[in-house]
């Protein structure tokens, strides 16, 4: 074998290390996920947002909760018995309100207990989710967050509350028309909003509480990207724990930002309809 056919076959090999890498990770994420199935009797979801690096260039990308992470998570949840429990890992910054709001209805739907596990941060949409489940599970330092409606204005992201508050403290003929729209626009979003957390805590509260609490979230109370501490949470009334499992911890460590890959999947779970398991592993 000739010198030049020796450097094709290297590049060729080097090639294929990217792939392979790429390959192991999956298994090993797989294998963590199957671990912590087998641990807690549960179907287990992630919805794991980082920001990557994309090709030889650097380029960060921030990835958010869009369609496709609920196409995934839907069909996740729809290939679960009803009897087997659901856990949903999130670690993200939140994303796109159609999309939280399809996973969030899923959540509430499925039969048996559903719980969302948050070992870092769940914002907005994220947030949205969590109130959806059954028990909340949060590392004592995570956090969740505001889920006020965001609107588009002049290419920038503003509160759906603070355009409103533009109606309150400003003359109707002093305002232009496109703010007027978006104001209206904004009212409708605040009262759907409102209406769909209270949607997803009308079970878990007593009805003042959870019209009350649904407010808060969603009325511009606080900033967007306000921490919503356990300790907070807590005393509004809805189940958090903070023992999140060792395993959990384990399988971040194997959501790194990968090098040399234009878009990795952000939910995951084994790809079989999944019953429950007997104490030797096997499916009923």
């Amino acid at each position: 074998m000739g010198g030049l056919d020796l450097l094709f076959l290297l590049i060729f090999l080097m090639s294929l290390q990217p792939v392979i890498q790429r390959k192991m990770l999956q298994n090993a994420r797989y294998s963590k996920i199957r671990e912590i199935e087998k641990k807690r009797g549960s179907r287990v979801i992630t919805l794991i947002h980082r920001q990557e690096t994309v090709g030889f260039f650097g380029v960060p990308i921030s990835r958010f909760i869009d369609i496709e992470d609920s196409e995934a998570i839907i069909r996740a949840i729809h290939m679960t018995d009803d009897n087997v429990p659901i856990d949903l890992i999130i670690h993200t910054p939140g994303g796109l309100v159609l999309a939280a709001g399809q996973i969030a209805r899923a959540i509430k739907r499925h039969k048996a207990k559903t719980t969302v596990i948050v070992p870092h941060y769940a914002m907005s949409g994220g947030t949205l989710i969590a109130l959806a489940a059954d028990e909340i599970i949060m590392n004592p330092d995570a956090v969740l967050g505001p889920v006020d409606p965001q609107l588009g204005m002049g290419g920038s992201v503003v509160p759906a509350a603070s355009v409103v508050k533009v109606l309150e403290e400003k003359p109707v003929d002093k305002i232009d028309d496109q703010t007027l729209i978006l104001a209206d626009v904004s009212r409708k979003a605040l009262a759907q909003m409102e209406e769909f957390v209270f949607s997803l805590l009308e079970d878990k509260l007593p009805e003042d509480r959870a019209r009350e609490v649904a407010r808060d979230l969603t009325s511009g109370k606080w900033t967007h990207d306000y921490p919503l501490t356990v300790e907070t949470v807590r005393s509004m009334g809805l189940n958090v724990n903070t023992d999140v499992p060792r395993e959990v911890y384990e399988l971040m460590e194997l959501y790194r930002a990968e090098v040399g890959s234009f878009r990795r999947p952000s939910v995951e779970y084994i790809p079989t309809y999944h019953g429950l398991q007997n104490h030797n592993g096997e499916e009923n």
